[in-house]
């Protein structure tokens, strides 16, 4: 059986996440009553519309989070690093997934069951009031995810969300020009399920902003070559 270094969970934990600030005594416990899975990149972890008995912590690779619209069009809505816990919702009320989640890369997490979940809460009440905290957060980022889609235009919307993708800890230094370089190699599809555009618009607008010298790509992989004026275009309407 895979085991868990506690130091290195609660080093992969990012502030203000549901487990973040467990002791080291309490994260033994976590450790202690979940499993550790491997998913390959492309591997299904959850599929919305299921039944959800158990939460994921994310300990190594990236996981696409998204949902299905009434149309059939996938909105992406995050891309999870590790340390983000996943599938909280449904472990909690014991409904249906509210999302998918699928691995980006291959990864690595800690599954944690409803009924582990419950001792540890009895034992330790402080984290049911951070499990309200961190659904809370997850329920504004969808809610911001929403707006973008509704209330911006092409352009702002992918600017907004290449800068997430660069703000939200895809950067990865700089590249040899000095740009900005994100994180995530996506393709310019998978942009498109991220900012809710089509492939064809994704195309025409790094294009545009390549000729401008905002953006930089090499090998389909953006770098950001003007964050101020991703910025100023991001504030647009």
């Amino acid at each position: 059986m895979q085991t868990v270094d506690i130091s290195r969970l609660g080093d992969l934990l990012p502030q203000g996440s549901l487990f973040a600030d467990c002791s080291d005594e309490e994260l033994g416990e976590i450790v202690a009553r979940g499993q550790v899975r491997q998913f390959p990149a492309g591997k299904e972890i959850m599929a919305q519309g299921e039944e959800g008995d158990a939460l994921f912590i994310l300990l190594s690779g990236t996981a696409r989070v998204s949902v299905l619209a009434a149309n059939g069009r996938e909105i992406v809505l995050d891309y999870a690093e590790a340390g983000e816990v996943l599938g909280e919702i449904a472990m909690i009320d014991g409904g249906l997934r509210t999302a998918s989640v699928h691995a980006f890369t291959e990864c690595e997490a800690l599954r944690l069951t409803r009924g582990a979940f419950a001792e540890l809460t009895e034992r330790h009440p402080q984290m049911a009031m951070r499990l309200m905290q961190a659904l809370a957060r997850r329920l504004r980022q969808t809610n911001l995810t929403i707006e973008a889609e509704r209330a911006y235009t092409s352009g702002p919307r992918l600017a907004r969300f290449l800068l997430r993708l660069m703000i939200g800890g895809a950067e990865d230094g700089q590249s040899a020009d000095g740009g900005a370089r994100l994180r995530l190699a996506l393709s310019q599809g998978e942009l498109g399920n991220f900012a809710g555009m089509s492939r064809e618009q994704i195309n025409r607008q790094l294009s545009a902003w390549v000729d401008c010298g905002i953006v930089a790509l090499n090998q389909g992989r953006v770098t950001i070559l003007d964050r101020e004026a991703l910025i100023d275009i991001a504030e647009e309407w």
